[in-house]
Parts: C-alpha cells; sequence; structure tokens
C-alpha cells in the first residue's frame, strides 16, 4: 500500500490553484495534432468536483452557439497545462447540474464580492 502512495505522490502537482464550484475559469488543456501540441482554452462554470488525490476530477460548463458542453477535467493531469480563475461565484450547492434545465440569463451565477 505504501508503494501506491508512493506512486500517487510523484504524480500530484504541486501547484493547484483554489477554485470553487459556480467560479468561472478558464482551462488551458494540451492538444496532440498528429506531431505537433498545442494549447486551446476552454472557459466554463465550475458546475461539480469529485474525488481526491490523484483522480479529483471538476466539471466545466458552458454553452457554445446554444448547445450546453461539459467537459471533465482530471487536475493533476499532465495535459492540463493550467486552471486560470476568471470570477469568482457564489452558490449554495455543492453540485450545479440544475443548470443544465436553465437557459439564458436564468443559468447565471451570482458574483462572489470580497
Amino acid at each position: 500500500m505504501d508503494a501506491l502512495k508512493l506512486i500517487t505522490q510523484d504524480s500530484l502537482k504541486e501547484k493547484v490553484p483554489e477554485f470553487n464550484i459556480g467560479d468561472t475559469v478558464r482551462v488551458h488543456v494540451k492538444i496532440r495534432e498528429g506531431e505537433r501540441e498545442r494549447i486551446q482554452a476552454f472557459e466554463g462554470t465550475v458546475i461539480a468536483q469529485r474525488g481526491s488525490g490523484v483522480s479529483e476530477t471538476f466539471t466545466v460548463r458552458r454553452v457554445s452557439y446554444g448547445v450546453g458542453i461539459e467537459r471533465v477535467f482530471p487536475i493533476h493531469s499532465p495535459n492540463v497545462a493550467n486552471v486560470e480563475i476568471v470570477r469568482r461565484g457564489k452558490v449554495r450547492r455543492s453540485k450545479l447540474y440544475y443548470l443544465r434545465q436553465r437557459v439564458g440569463k436564468a443559468a447565471k451565477v451570482k458574483e462572489r464580492m470580497n
């Protein structure tokens, strides 16, 4: 069991940004196209976080051309180059799955003032 913990400790990132549910984030993802590699940004609202340690993931949702798109990102993945916090959200739920049924302004999350 200790060997498994050592292996997982090596693959954890040291610098993980602190973000919460409801925050709008911009995730910079490494994409391989053949032999080339580029970074693509995916911006949206964090609607869920789950897991811990190496298997910790977060789900980001955005609406593009009227179609809702959700992507699940592992926090400690080497393909996730950077997570940039755009704005903080004020929510009272740990999972924001109800935003899937909302359209337009009803799907907005209030901004948290600090």
